[in-house]
Parts: C-alpha cells; structure tokens; sequence
C-alpha cells in the first residue's frame, strides 16, 4: 500500500485549514504528526480516511484517485477525535455490529481484540456506563478488530492508563512489523517520538517533516 498527497489544498468556505500537501506513505512505518490543538491534523485525517475531499489537488492510494473513483480507500480504520458507539448497546455490541458489515471476523476475534486493549472484565457493560479511557479502548478496539493495512489514530492515548497505554504501544510496533502504515497525531510529543518512524509537524496549514 502507498498514500500520495499530491499539492493538496482544503479550505471551509474561503479559510485556508491545509496549504499545498505534499506527502507520502508507505508499509512497514509508523508516522507521527505533532501539532497544536486546531492546526489541521483532524481535518488531514479525514481527507485521508474520504470524508472530506481536497479543494484543490489529489489523494492517491495504490495510484487510485480517490476523489475521481468515487471509492473510500481501501483497507482502512480510524479513530478520530473521539470514539462514538451507541449508547445502549455494550462495548461487544456495539464491535459486533460494526462487525456484520463485512462479516470478516468471527465472536472469538472481536473478544480476543477487546482483550488486548484491556476489556475483556467490560465487554457486557453498556457503553454509556463506559468511563473516558474504555471508550477510548473501545474505540482502538473497533480500529485493530479487522485487520487493516492502514491504522489512524487521533489522540490514541487521550484517557488511557499507562498499562494499558505501554499495552498499545506495543500492538502498534507489532503491527508496523506486519508491514502496514500507521499514522498517529498527537499533541503530545513524547507519544510520537516512542513510536514513530518519520513525523511530520502540522503548523499553520502547513505540513512538514520535523
């Protein structure tokens, strides 16, 4: 898999949020942006994940242009800002819906991913009884469950304790191994630079390497 951001440009009615993005991505690394609260991470992550389009340039993944082929890129799982779940349903519920869609995974791989992130004593619980760091967990969870050969992660660590936090740590470089890109911003720079091969810092609009 490769990623190519080619003089991206993104702008909400006439404000400039990313300027003239150029970047590349490829398996086998992991990728940190750093940058302040309201920089233009979040909004590059969403270009990545297809939820917004670029204003001007392209987003290649394997020489595809997302924006010409209509196509949400392939193989892709995120988490951005803030993990959302409904409410009533608990925490293997809520994975096991998400789960149905593509029916990829069996009960015993969505319990063993919530075991990983240090769930398994609140997999029966209603998410809305969920504190800040298990929803955070859940939502690592929903990320890693199917086996993506791209993981985003925004603010992975927002509410997590540090066990469980070592405990991703680790899934992460594990999964880098396995040859994938994973792209984690953070405002926190200690959180990048244990784990990230190349980072990038977000400034202004603007994106480059640190």
């Amino acid at each position: 898999m490769k990623i190519e951001f080619k003089n991206v440009n993104k702008k909400f009615k006439k404000t400039p949020i990313l300027k003239n993005v150029n970047l590349e991505f490829e398996n086998g690394k992991i990728y940190g942006l750093i940058g302040r609260n309201g920089s233009g991470k979040s909004v590059f992550l969403k270009l990545l994940c297809g939820f917004y389009e670029p204003t001007e340039g392209q987003i290649y993944f394997d020489n595809v242009d997302l924006k010409k082929s209509g196509l949400f890129p392939p193989s892709t799982r995120s988490l951005i800002e803030k993990p959302n779940f409904l409410p009533y349903l608990t925490g293997f519920e809520n994975l096991k819906l998400l789960a149905n869609i593509q029916k990829k995974i069996s009960d015993e791989q969505i319990i063993e991913v919530l075991n990983k992130v240090n769930l398994t004593n609140d997999i029966n619980k209603k998410y809305c009884e969920y504190s800040l760091g298990m929803k955070q967990k859940l939502g690592i969870a929903q990320v890693l469950m199917e086996d993506p050969e791209v993981i985003i992660l925004d603010e992975p660590f927002n509410g997590i304790e540090d066990e469980t936090a070592k405990k991703i740590r680790k899934i992460l470089l594990e999964e880098k191994e396995k040859n994938k890109i994973i792209i984690i911003a953070s405002h926190i720079k200690e959180d990048i630079e244990e784990l990230a091969d190349i980072v990038f810092k977000v400034d202004n609009g603007e994106i480059l390497e640190a």
